[in-house]
């Protein structure tokens, strides 16, 4: 196993470690995670893991470890034993999604990452919306965002699909690439340095297995060949550490048929000439609709603001108050309140004109 400075572990974990810890506890990385089990990697060895007895009682949903999480174990991993995890150490990045269902939590979808790519094919995959959707939840992750244009070899007008991500994604670094060619990958290459964890996310069929394959130099992931542009199937079941030849840390993913947002976070950085011009309305709380002297609304009537933008900065924003509404019991109650002190009118005002006629 390589030393753990060359899987990510740098200074802020290394605080966290405590002597109260104990001198045999083994600090180790979660490499893959299984439905209540895991594969660690550490200094001394690698193999399967679980959680201690008192952390599957305390811990819960997004507290659990996921892949990427730092964790200190009772004694070294090994292939013929299941070590203990004893504690999980604080993220420095975490990236996460609304999870699917009514239940309220967060899922995690890789821990402690420095770089996010991503990836969207130049197929039927091709939709700048969802790349801002994706840009917004790695923005409140914590981590660096860059976007990866991929089957550059199908596409009959790269040049403007570029050009529209780089216009609705200032600041983020975009690379074209067609990695089933291997052409553009040098370059991604170049960005991941030894001790450095990037993570690659994107929709089903978009080409991150065969990123993977011509990043490690051998077709180590599993792909389709035969699928047809824009039918991708989800053929990476699990999410995955791996290490890569040149030094550092890829975290692959499965595709994601949905990213529900769950919160607002992330969403200025995304659209932030939105959030500059919102520093200029009138009133503090504009929600860019009617109220008066609404710059933004003002830059959207003089074109220096495309609508369509603002829409779906709009419908995004929307989203994470539904989500989070939907889920939290405070704001469900106040809307429920809402909502039958309006029926309650109505059936008043039904009645009201019922005894007129």
């Amino acid at each position: 196993m390589p030393e753990l400075v060359d899987l990510g572990y740098g200074p802020f974990f290394q605080q966290q470690v405590r002597p109260a810890d104990g001198p045999d506890s083994i600090v180790a990385r979660v490499a893959i995670e299984h439905r209540g089990s895991y594969e660690v990697w550490s200094q001394a060895g690698a193999g399967p893991a679980q959680l201690a007895g008192r952390l599957r009682l305390e811990l819960d949903g997004a507290g659990r470890p996921g892949v990427g999480d730092w964790v200190l174990l009772k004694e070294p991993p090994a292939p013929d034993r299941t070590a203990v995890i004893d504690r999980v150490l604080a993220r420095r990045t975490v990236f996460t999604r609304g999870a699917a269902g009514r239940e309220a939590r967060a899922q995690v979808i890789a821990a402690n990452v420095d770089l996010v790519f991503t990836v969207c094919g130049l197929d039927g995959d091709f939709n700048v919306r969802r790349i801002e959707r994706y840009l917004a939840r790695i923005r409140a992750s914590g981590a660096q965002p860059s976007v990866i244009l991929n089957k550059a070899d199908i596409c009959p007008d790269i040049a403007a699909c570029v050009a529209e991500v780089e216009s609705r994604c200032a600041s983020v670094p975009v690379y074209l690439t067609s990695a089933l060619h291997s052409r553009g990958t040098a370059a991604l290459g170049a960005c991941i340095h030894p001790g450095m964890t990037v993570a690659f996310v994107g929709s089903s069929g978009a080409g991150k297995s065969t990123l993977v394959n011509a990043l490690l130099g051998e077709r180590r992931m599993p792909t389709d060949l035969r699928a047809r542009p824009g039918r991708g199937r989800h053929l990476t079941t699990h999410r995955e550490l791996i290490l890569l030849p040149g030094g550092g840390v890829l975290l692959d993913t499965p595709g994601m048929r949905e990213l529900q947002l769950f919160d607002d976070s992330g969403l200025d950085e995304v659209f932030g000439e939105i959030a500059a011009l919102g520093m200029r309305c009138r009133f503090r709380n504009c929600r860019h609709d009617t109220e008066p002297g609404c710059a933004v609304k003002e830059a959207v009537e003089t074109r220096r603001l495309a609508t369509e933008r603002l829409e779906h900065f709009r419908q995004l924003e929307r989203e994470a108050q539904a989500y989070e509404r939907r889920h939290d019991q405070r704001l469900r109650r106040q809307s429920e309140r809402v909502w039958g002190q309006l029926h309650d009118e109505v059936a008043r005002l039904r009645r009201w004109k019922g005894g007129k006629e």
